[in-house]
């Protein structure tokens, strides 16, 4: 699929995402710090995937979605590149996942950000009703990665 906002492109094209591009961002943010490129690669390649490129081609923004594509899935790894930011590209991603054919009518889709509450709130997003019924194996990324 392909969606437009003025002079940016967003697609669902696994194959025209730049990896290095993705992991040059991912390593360095918050959430994935260290990460390898083997890694972001095999996330990529196991995930529903949109990336926003300006006319020439060149990748900006990414976002992808963990699923089974018919009743959860995980939004993860939102990004637009720092030099791209205040387009309404992190709105435009994120519209172009959740609205991907294979994302509606799901019965749970979940995130987790520490800084784009805001955001994601006016898609409908909320903070989990019984947060005490849900539960996660957390594994330490540096010794993951070494």
């Amino acid at each position: 699929m392909r969606w437009t906002s003025g002079e940016f492109v967003a697609d669902d094209d696994t194959a025209r995402i730049d990896v290095d591009v993705v992991h040059g961002y991912l390593r360095t943010s918050y959430w994935s710090p260290g990460i390898p490129r083997d890694v972001v690669r095999k996330a990529v390649e196991g995930s529903l995937c949109v990336g926003v490129y300006t006319a020439d081609g060149t990748q900006v923004g990414f976002a992808r979605a963990v699923t089974d594509r018919a009743t959860f899935a995980w939004i993860a790894d939102v990004f637009v590149l720092d030099e791209y930011r205040g387009h309404g590209l992190g709105r435009f991603v994120v519209s172009t996942l959740l609205e991907h054919p294979e994302l509606r009518g799901l019965r749970r889709t979940m995130l987790a950000t520490a800084d784009a509450h805001t955001l994601y709130e006016s898609y409908g997003f909320t903070p989990l009703e019984k947060p005490d019924v849900f539960l996660h194996i957390a594994r330490d990324p540096k010794v993951l990665y070494q």
